[in-house]
């Protein structure tokens, strides 16, 4: 229901050509990055007909590649507008990243707000399409039981950005719209992965949320890090929702693509806005969310169980690594430091920059081995069984590498 309604709203969009709603804000305003950045993405959008010969997909999407793409490039025009605009703000009233703690790598204040940018974003183009479709209970329910809790959290995480909240009243706000999200999805059937029990399954559901959620976060430590691997990990959680013809995950997974692609052109290095806690909790809660709701269309429950561990295996690498350093060192695993992957790989020589392409490029490993779980068949689920395997053997020898290395 949700991708007919986008999709009314792509189509009104689309009156009017792409190119000329993008000149309507006018290039020259945009700058050279994100023209060029805009050029890519319309070669991106042709990944749709990866599979030409795929009815599934053509069935899912019932509308030509330019309409489904349309909604991409509206959301990543919108928050590429609101980006600099909630900079401006952010710098008028203060509300910055003050590099007066040890954990900090920045050596100048840099504003926060990002992450208003983000929800706006994502939030509007949502909105917008229930009022250009019918607005039904059932459409209602499906995207509030998806942007209702990501709302929630991001709007906690920017009074945190605001007041700078202690650890443990965010915890507990991102433990109690784990429960509700648990609940609502439980309730509503709409969880992909059952297990027959209620209970365990909300209990699977709560720690994922509230898992995902602090790694998120917890990866929000270096210049475009975790806005591109939320950016890898939704287009490929789209182009995998497409094959298995599941509207809604694919719909609100092409929305956050669009929006963290346009929040990377300011977030890259050296960056000049950072989402703070508002962008990276509702962007945690909204892709674990999506994420336990997609089906996977695997041979074995070992590879559905895989696929959302392997769109994210990055975010839970650089958390385990953490968690478990401080936890060796006798610290608060809450407590800040220079600890993470990114850390790491500076402290090897390696630049912010080149660190960040590295952790890219890590993602996009993982996600590729998803997209091709999802492919594989025949010899009765021992093809998956390699993959998943395999790509268990590599996250385990880079949790070997960095753990291995310096925590300071």
């Amino acid at each position: 229901m949700i991708l007919e309604a986008l999709l009314a709203s792509a189509r009104h969009l689309s009156k009017t050509s792409p190119h000329s709603s993008i000149q309507s804000i006018g290039l020259e305003q945009i700058g050279r990055a994100q023209a060029n950045t805009l050029t890519f993405l319309l070669v991106l959008g042709e990944f749709y007909d990866l599979f030409p010969e795929s009815p599934t997909l053509r069935d899912a999407m019932k509308v030509s590649h330019v309409e489904f793409f349309t909604l991409f490039l509206a959301t990543f025009v919108l928050v590429g507008a609101l980006t600099p605009l909630a900079r401006r703000i952010a710098i008028s009233k203060k509300i910055v990243d003050n590099p007066n703690q040890g954990h900090k790598t920045h050596r100048e204040p840099v504003p926060y707000l990002g992450g208003v940018a983000i929800m706006v974003g994502i939030i509007a183009i949502a909105i917008l399409a229930l009022v250009l479709s019918d607005f039904t209970v059932n459409t209602f329910s499906l995207a509030s039981s998806v942007l209702g809790p990501a709302l929630l959290l991001g709007l906690i995480g920017l009074w945190d950005d605001i007041k700078n909240l202690s650890p443990l009243p965010r915890f507990i706000a991102q433990t109690s719209a784990g429960v509700f999200t648990a609940i609502l999805l439980i309730r509503n059937d709409t969880v992909a992965n059952p297990t027959g029990s209620m209970t365990l399954d909300v209990v699977i559901t709560i720690v994922w949320i509230v898992g995902i959620c602090n790694s998120i976060n917890f990866f929000d430590n270096l210049d475009g890090g975790a806005a591109g691997t939320i950016a890898i990990s939704s287009v490929a959680l789209a182009m995998l929702a497409l094959i298995g013809n599941q509207n809604v995950i694919a719909a609100l997974a092409t929305v956050t693509a669009g929006a963290t692609l346009a929040f990377l052109i300011w977030n890259k290095s050296p960056a000049r806005i950072y989402m703070g806690d508002a962008g990276a909790l509702f962007l945690g809660v909204l892709i674990a969310t999506l994420t336990i709701r997609f089906e996977p269309s695997a041979e074995t429950l070992l590879g559905s169980f895989a696929t959302p561990l392997l769109l994210l295996a990055v975010p839970i690498l650089d958390t385990t690594v953490a968690v478990l350093s401080r936890l060796r060192r006798r610290i608060s695993p809450f407590q800040g430091g220079r600890d993470h992957l990114s850390h790491r790989l500076i402290r090897k020589g390696i630049s912010r920059r080149s660190a960040a392409f590295i952790l890219w490029g890590l993602s996009a490993l993982f996600a590729l081995i998803a997209l091709l779980i999802s492919q594989s068949n025949g010899g009765e689920g021992s093809n998956e069984r390699f993959m998943i395997y395999g790509a268990g053997v590599l996250w385990a020898g880079l949790f070997v590498f960095f753990f291995a290395s310096a925590d300071e």
